[in-house]
């Protein structure tokens, strides 16, 4: 039987807002990590079937196809083709999904997947160009939910106040974010998965970029309790127990046992199982939820047999209700950090969580990995490997 193996993955460290990477082309960018992976692995271009390439925000810059301006932009044969996947927060880890799909069908032999977003470029706000080209879902949706505009800071504060959740378990939450990545960067864990990028600046001069910058260290409760409501008067949810608007990219190297065999390559781990699921498009976070019971179901496996768990800090609110639905153990979730310190490049995060996921996987010699990310208009994927 053909399975699906990822033999490398690398990304780009992610940069804040109008920060490192923000002068870069998301085409630019993305080329940037398919030549890594090509360089890391000895892989030759030309046996890429596809590159199935994840972005939230595909206006601006990031039209035409980035997935297909990516593989050009990377000098790789006109041959290969690209793809653009759209599945809002969680594109990158979709695209991964459509690549373990395709491989394990007999239709590729070998896929690139990954995603990029440099959102200091294109704000989220011009996915919907004010609209000026109609307003989004259409009047259909606009009457089945009550003219109710989905709006994911405010689903974000509903989840909080259904599970009751406090503002300083999410400040709390927030600060141990950025402790561990902070801790995550001083012991060289991210090293082995970022391609530094030389960053050439206004004066002409360069430096290398290898680290996330948006990692603060020293904050304290009562620093972020100072705080103001982002999106609701009297509300929870603040700048500090939020993911941030940031830049960035990766890409993950997808094909069968047997034919990494051939290519004398060595996988890390196997894409076990993959699902997505949807959900209340106006609560809208808690994808993760049912995301992770369906994959957990289709495994065979119990949630205590995972031993790490990578679920999307978009906000401390959603990792926070997941753990109370699941039971699970705050220690082995986002154990590097996660959104709230790293960033979210919203269509190139799926990439930079798995990537993060399958070095984290390898270096602890940990068997069971998951995956899930809450996503635009209600739905998740979640994504459960296997160590190799």
């Amino acid at each position: 039987m053909r399975d699906a193996v990822i033999v490398d993955a690398v990304r780009t460290a992610v940069g804040r807002r109008n920060g490192s990477l923000s002068g870069l082309h998301s085409a630019s960018l993305s080329a940037h990590v398919l030549k890594t992976l090509a360089e890391r692995t000895g892989l030759d271009p030309a046996l890429v079937d596809d590159v199935i390439w994840g972005c939230a925000a595909p206006v601006g810059m990031q039209t035409g196809c980035i997935g297909r301006s990516a593989a050009l932009a990377a000098g790789w044969p006109e041959s290969v083709p690209g793809v653009t996947i759209d599945r809002q927060c969680g594109s990158s880890q979709q695209a991964v999904h459509f690549a373990a799909a395709s491989v394990i069908s007999g239709q590729y032999d070998v896929a690139v997947a990954g995603g990029v977003e440099n959102m200091s470029a294109v704000p989220p706000s011009l996915t919907y160009l004010d609209g000026k080209y109609g307003e989004p879902h259409g009047p259909e949706v606009w009457d089945r939910y009550n003219g109710i505009r989905f709006h994911q800071g405010m689903g974000a504060q509903m989840i909080a106040d259904e599970y009751s959740i406090t503002r300083s378990e999410m400040d709390q939450h927030g600060l141990d974010s950025h402790a561990r990545a902070a801790r995550a960067i001083d012991e060289g864990r991210f090293k082995g998965q970022i391609a530094p990028i030389t960053i050439t600046g206004t004066d002409g001069s360069e430096r290398v970029f290898d680290t996330d910058e948006g990692v603060r260290r020293g904050s304290t409760l009562e620093a972020l309790a100072a705080l103001k409501p982002a999106f609701k008067e009297e509300g929870t949810i603040t700048a500090g127990n939020a993911s941030q608007i940031s830049d960035g990219t990766g890409a993950l190297l997808i094909t069968t046992s047997e034919f990494a065999t051939a290519q004398g390559w060595t996988p890390m781990v196997r894409i076990h199982t993959a699902v997505v699921a949807g959900t209340d498009p106006v609560a809208m976070l808690k994808g993760p939820i049912p995301a992770t019971a369906k994959a957990l179901k289709r495994a065979g496996l119990a949630l205590d047999e995972i031993g790490v768990y990578e679920i999307n800090e978009a906000f401390a609110s959603v990792t926070l209700a997941w753990l109370r639905e699941t039971g699970a153990d705050y220690e082995k979730m986002n154990p590097n950090g996660g959104a709230m310190a790293i960033g979210h490049p919203i269509g190139g995060s799926g990439a930079r969580i798995m990537t993060t996921l399958v070095h984290h996987m390898r270096d602890n010699n940990i068997r069971y990995g998951l995956q899930s990310m809450c996503e635009g208009g209600g739905m998740a994927n979640a994504t459960i490997l296997e160590l190799l």
